[in-house]
């Protein structure tokens, strides 16, 4: 059975994409610990990051990079956070989100998030990816 994430991949359910390319996407999380919490997904369904073949790896982190530089812009915390869990849904994934704090971080902020915030949100990641001429910016 397809993961979630897949189904959200393929279409079967929404998602709120910033980026797609042929190996990963990424979109805004529905419970999102903070504004601009981001997931970063590889296309193929690989449930830990330690089965991760190297060069998909490397191409994750390539985007969380410049999607990360993007929250850096358009949000100007901190510092961005990067976290692989892994528990909650059996696919990889990259939760890359603006942080003040390691309390930013800590999952019991996670709230759910409507159409409208999440939509608004993704509009401000794009804009700061077009801005810095990335190549996976989704529309």
């Amino acid at each position: 059975m397809a993961s979630i994430f897949t189904r959200i991949i393929e279409g079967e359910l929404p998602g709120t994409f910033v980026w797609k390319d042929d190996r990963a996407v990424a979109f805004l999380s529905i419970n999102p610990l903070r504004a601009g919490h981001v997931l970063i997904v590889p296309r193929e369904e690989i449930d830990h990051w330690l089965d991760c073949p190297a060069d998909l790896r490397d191409h994750l982190m390539g985007v969380a990079a410049e999607i990360g530089q993007a929250l850096q812009d358009a949000y100007r915390p901190t510092k961005v956070g990067l976290m692989i869990a892994g528990l909650e849904v059996p696919h990889l994934h990259i939760h890359l989100l603006p942080i003040d704090d390691v309390h930013d971080m800590d999952f019991s902020n996670a709230r759910p998030a409507g159409r409208e915030e999440l939509e608004t949100e993704a509009a401000r990641i794009r804009n700061a990816l077009t801005e810095r001429g990335a190549g996976g910016v989704s529309s």
